[in-house]
Parts: C-alpha cells; sequence; structure tokens
C-alpha cells in the first residue's frame, strides 16, 4: 500500500470522528465502526471501542464484500459500505426515536461511559435509549426533553463523572469482571469472586438507603448513600445484615455473598455511582 494512501485514509477517518475518548474508554468512532460491523454480522467481539485484530479483520472482510480496496482503514468509502449504520457523523442531527446511524452508536457508547448505559449498543434510537439520554440530562442539570441536540452532544464530550471520595474494598479478593463493554452491552461495576455466605463490608461511613430485594436483577440488594453524592451498591446477597436508616462505617458488615437475582454464581457485584451516574469504582477504592 502506498504511504499516501493510508495517509489520506487516517486523516478522513479522523476527521469525521467526533468526541475524544476519556481516560479508561477507547474511542467513540472504532466503537460506532464494532457496531455496524456488528450489524452486518462481521464483528462478534466486544463493542470496546479499541481497534485490534478482530476489529481489523471484520475491517477487511467488509471491504472485500464492498469490492473496494481492502486495506483495513476505516475511510469513507468503507464507512458507506456500512450502510445506515456508517451515515451520519457525531453532532449533524438532533437524534430522535426511530432513527440509526454511525452518531447514535457513538451516542450511545458516551451515555454509558458517562453512566447512563442504554440496554444494546446497537446503533438505534429506541426507548431505552431516550430513557438513558433523559437520565443523562437531568443528571447533568440540562433542559430534559430526551433529544440529544448540540447541548447535550457537548456535554457527553466531557469527563466522565468521578467522585474524590475513597473508599474500602468490601472484599479482600481482586475484581474478575470490571466496569465497562461486555459484549454489546455495558457492565456497570465490578464483580468480585468469592464463596456463597462470604462477608460484605461497607466501603465507607454512610447511611443505608435500601435493604432488601430488587426485582431488576440485583437480588439482594444494599445501598448506602456517602458524602457528595455518592451511593455504593452490593447485589446479588444470600443475607442482608442491615436495615433502612442504619448508619455504618467502613468494613460494618451488610450481607454475605451470594447469587440471587440475575447472577449465576455466587459473587458481589458491587458499584459506584455519583449521584446516580454509574462510574469506575476502580479509581475509588484505596
Amino acid at each position: 500500500m502506498k504511504r499516501s494512501t493510508l495517509i489520506c485514509g487516517l486523516t478522513l477517518f479522523v476527521a469525521l470522528s467526533a468526541p475524544t475518548a476519556a481516560f479508561g474508554m477507547g474511542k467513540p468512532r472504532v466503537a460506532a465502526l464494532q457496531i455496524g460491523l456488528q450489524a452486518k454480522g462481521l464483528y462478534a467481539g466486544t463493542i470496546d471501542g479499541a481497534w485490534g485484530p478482530g476489529t481489523d479483520r471484520a475491517v477487511r472482510r467488509l471491504q472485500r464484500r464492498a469490492r473496494i480496496q481492502v486495506d483495513g482503514v476505516a475511510g469513507r468509502r468503507t464507512r458507506y459500505a456500512l450502510g445506515r449504520y456508517g451515515r451520519h457523523r457525531y453532532g449533524s442531527r438532533i437524534l430522535r426515536p426511530g432513527l440509526v446511524g454511525w452518531d447514535v452508536s457513538q451516542t450511545q457508547f458516551l451515555l454509558a461511559w458517562h453512566g447512563f448505559p442504554s440496554g444494546s449498543l446497537d446503533g438505534a434510537f429506541g426507548a431505552r435509549t431516550e430513557a438513558a439520554v433523559r437520565r443523562f440530562q437531568r443528571w447533568a442539570r440540562l433542559s430534559v426533553d430526551g433529544a440529544p441536540g448540540p447541548a447535550t452532544l457537548r456535554a457527553l464530550r466531557g469527563p466522565v463523572p468521578s467522585t474524590p471520595l475513597r473508599f474500602a474494598w468490601p472484599i479482600s479478593l481482586g475484581p474478575t469482571d470490571r466496569f465497562g463493554p461486555r459484549g454489546n452491552r455495558f457492565h456497570t461495576g465490578i464483580d468480585f469472586p468469592a464463596g456463597h455466605g462470604a462477608r460484605v463490608g461497607a466501603a465507607g461511613r454512610g447511611r443505608v438507603v435500601v435493604a432488601g430485594w430488587d426485582s431488576g436483577g440485583y437480588g439482594n440488594l444494599v445501598v448506602v448513600r456517602h458524602r457528595l453524592g455518592a451511593t455504593t451498591w452490593y447485589a446479588h446477597l444470600s443475607s442482608i445484615s442491615v436495615s433502612r436508616g442504619a448508619r455504618v462505617v467502613a468494613g460494618s458488615r451488610i450481607g454475605s455473598v451470594g447469587a440471587t437475582g440475575f447472577a449465576t454464581g455466587p459473587h458481589l457485584h458491587f458499584e459506584l455511582r455519583v449521584r446516580g451516574a454509574a462510574t469506575d469504582p476502580l479509581t475509588a477504592l484505596g
């Protein structure tokens, strides 16, 4: 391949991209490409925004199918080969239910990393994506209309939520499943492997605001409210050792590891939320 061709393709790809990825996450434009490739049946990996061998192979397969130059570069012709999944750059239109496109894919990816996942990362603006937009707009103190226009899209380019607070580990074991993309969905916490009945400690000082059964898949759930709008979530517990309204400190026993709710085996699912936005707990665990 000629060097000039490569430079031209890369320049075009960068020019058509949108926001810069925040620390810890992949590039939204690569995530949009992966979503389009997945819709075409060419990519079965995780929608993580990271350009790896799987994404490269899928791009080349698309190029062969479209009978265009096979160079592994996601330039204009390659994007057009994705059909509606490769069209409409980020910020080029106001999104609404029923739309499909490159801009929808990037928006879904950014919503997830800002703590408001919309279910499947599929490039289609449906009811769940609209609901996630509304939650983000409320969190960002914007006009809540469910239609991500310029103000919402600018806010999604900003830093992901975080907290200056530091927390203790609820279990001494390290996590096996971390915060971030999982297939074409998003994992909003971290999972700690532990045997059934293992002790779970509070991550910090606060007040218990939820202690009971959650019908949405968390099973036995405890939520502790801390300072500065932070809450910690402890899910899939086999038993709960605290009641709503109780005050706890770091290390206070709040329950035991289990496999309740949608869990497939015993583990602790632990979340950190900042004013309702899920954020990576590892950034705050001491």
